[in-house]
């Protein structure tokens, strides 16, 4: 079994968390490759958007292992998991919670009592969160923003670390309600999870029609995550690497100093200050995890296009010349330089 990176009561130094940290999550990734198969990319930009305290949205085709891989890092991580399915007859109640009639044994009177909903755990996989109407997305929404339930007036702290992984089925839209643009803003990275290939398909068929089961050990504790979350926070940060993901950020918008001939030719709307701040944040995570204190340009070029790929909208031109969102992003990536 393996052992628990265990959070310590005395002080430690940076050095010692980011190696503590670099060594979690190299235990943590194993433990899921038990399980799931491949999908590198995917885990690390799952586990950086955890770290930094954001929400990520993940879009694919059925089958891919979206909810296996939100269940093994939750049993790996000993936290609560909740999995919301949504559909389009799910009210707002049915995930926050609702007040229910309850009499007291003893003295016969009746009062209100809170049942808690779904929402109210530390892993929450919402699935094709785009098949639920607005209202109920929208309380969603304010859990994944406020970190806080409102039900009858009163106000309930979620549990924390409180992370959320929203799903899309990009094949079906017959039916369902895409999130407006002011809600996609909320989630920290959106996420393409693609096919396997043929070797690693190969291995899932082989390795998920045995009778062996593949246990997930605990590697981290609850209090690690705190602690590494904290981390990143604080974790230092040069003002170039702050001022290439501005630059970036503003690249985006059509009429800036900054932006590319393809924004402004191609974009009807760019990305708003958080795509910067997330841009900072997913960088440092995604240094501390692979065993280093600060970000790199590098590091900014990694999650450049899960921060922006759903903050930036294309127009009437995109859709006729058939450009894509990431062409966009992928040009910004070739033209805007780093400051020196």
């Amino acid at each position: 079994m393996t052992t628990p990176v265990s959070a310590v009561e005395k002080p430690v130094r940076d050095d010692e968390l980011v190696a503590r940290l670099h060594d979690g999550y190299k235990q943590l990734t194993g433990q899921i490759h038990q399980v799931i198969v491949g999908q590198d990319t995917v885990i690390n930009a799952v586990l950086s958007c955890m770290l930094a305290g954001g929400h990520c949205l993940v879009q694919g085709v059925p089958g891919l292992a979206k909810t296996l891989l939100v269940h093994s890092i939750a049993d790996a991580l000993h936290l609560s998991f909740k999995r919301i399915q949504f559909t389009p007859d799910l009210m707002p109640s049915d995930i926050t919670g609702t007040d229910i009639i309850q009499e007291d044994a003893e003295t016969h009177q009746r009062r209100y009592e809170f049942i808690q909903g779904p929402i109210f755990a530390n892993v929450v996989l919402a699935d094709e969160i785009n098949r639920t109407p607005p209202k109920t997305q929208a309380a969603l929404l304010q859990a994944m923003q406020e970190r806080e339930v409102t039900a009858s007036g009163r106000t309930y702290k979620l549990d924390s670390p409180f992370f959320i992984l929203a799903t899309q089925n990009p094949i079906e839209q017959e039916g369902t309600y895409p999130l407006p643009e002011a809600a996609l803003d909320r989630f920290m990275f959106m996420v393409f999870i693609d096919y396997p290939s043929a070797t690693e398909e190969h291995q899932i068929v082989k390795q998920t029609t045995t009778r062996a089961k593949q246990d997930i050990s605990r590697v981290l504790s609850k209090q690690d995550i705190h602690l590494f979350q904290n981390l990143v926070r604080s974790a230092p940060v040069s003002d170039a690497v702050i001022e290439y993901c501005v630059r970036l950020t503003r690249a985006t918008r059509s009429g800036d100093p900054l932006a590319t001939a393809m924004s402004n030719k191609y974009l009807k709307w760019g990305a708003g200050p958080r795509a910067g701040q997330y841009m900072v944040l997913g960088a440092k995570a995604w240094a501390l995890i692979t065993g280093r204190i600060t970000p790199s340009f590098d590091d900014v070029r990694r999650v450049c296009k899960m921060v922006l790929r759903h903050r930036v909208i294309t127009n009437f031109d995109a859709e006729a010349d058939g450009i894509s969102r990431e062409a966009v992003i992928d040009d910004l990536l070739n033209h805007v330089t780093p400051p020196k």
